[in-house]
């Protein structure tokens, strides 16, 4: 199993002539590997990469943070607060700042281990992709949102309904003549019609589960924290899928990219199912059964190995 290390606080280091954080990256790291992902798609709308910097807006209760990303050497992650609405950056302040980016590129995970195994399939997109970490959403409604967005739709239409969703009612900072958006709050989602989403070309199921996940998570019924602190994977899935409109795709989505396990697979993503046919240069793509089989060779790492196939295609 991936050996997760704790976020330490200690280990920042914080310059503040330059309002900077700097964090020390585990290794393997690669930041042209992470920003190549990050970007992918021209319609992300929720962070900004421009001269090798990624922007991103972070609401921290009340007030905004816009910071900037950068790594030079892949030894260290600067993360430079551009721009924070509140009074005086706190040590709790730049400690929340930092947490999120330790999560959002899931630094805590040693990738020795996986780079070690045998199995050809991981060798083949482990050595393409080397030092690419599992990049997370690490706020949970925004992750069941994306999980629910995407749900049998083209990736580039996913794109477009988020951007509509964040642009009509998320939260936004203009600076230096750019606007940066952040999530919609689940109060924000909650006070809405299906109406008001459907209007943005969201189907009426679609826009009845945004909704229904905003009313749980707004009431406190449905918490990152809440599945954190259940006892195993099984657990976590079990409490997800009794959630209305979150299948198992959607669920082991949400428990790769937010919740960390390692254990999460999307076992009928058809996105994994054309990688593998890519991978292996079959005529078809592979059955369940024939995936299953080929996924004893990743156990512990299944949550990496998709991501990793993901890579392949997009």
């Amino acid at each position: 199993m991936p050996h997760l290390q704790a976020f330490d606080p200690s280990s920042l280091q914080w310059y503040e002539q330059t309002s900077t954080l700097s964090l020390a990256l585990p290794g393997p790291f690669r930041y042209e590997q992470n920003i190549g992902y990050l970007s992918r798609s021209t319609n992300e709308c929720l962070f900004v990469v421009d001269n090798s910097s990624i922007y991103k807006l972070l609401p921290l209760g009340d007030n905004l943070a816009l910071i900037a990303v950068h790594s030079e050497d892949d030894e260290v992650l600067h993360v430079r607060i551009v721009h924070y609405s509140g009074t005086s950056l706190t040590s709790a302040v730049r400690e929340e700042i930092a947490r999120y980016v330790w999560e959002w590129f899931d630094l805590g995970t040693d990738l020795t281990p996986l780079y070690a195994m045998e199995d050809p399939i991981l060798r083949q997109v482990t050595e393409e992709f080397r030092g690419l970490r599992l990049m997370g959403i690490p706020d949970l409604f925004e992750a069941m949102s994306w999980g629910i967005i995407g749900q049998q739709i083209n990736l580039a239409f996913a794109y477009t309904l988020k951007r509509r969703l964040v642009e009509t009612f998320g939260i936004s900072l203009d600076w230096e003549g750019r606007t940066y958006w952040a999530f919609p709050t689940p109060q924000r989602i909650a006070a809405l019609t299906t109406e008001d989403l459907t209007a943005l070309q969201f189907t009426g199921k679609k826009a009845e589960y945004l909704i229904g996940v905003a009313n749980l998570m707004a009431e406190g019924s449905l918490s990152k924290a809440g599945l954190l602190a259940m006892s195993d994977f099984l657990a976590m899935e079990k409490d997800l899928l009794r959630i209305r409109g979150i299948g198992p795709w959607t669920a082991n989505y949400v428990l790769m990219r937010c919740l960390r396990n390692p254990a999460a697979f999307p076992l009928a993503d058809v996105g994994l199912h054309n990688a593998l046919k890519h991978v292996l240069g079959l005529e078809a793509k592979p059955s369940l059964e024939e995936i299953r089989q080929l996924a004893e060779g990743w156990r512990g790492w299944e949550a990496y190995a998709t991501f990793y196939l993901w890579r392949v295609l997009y």
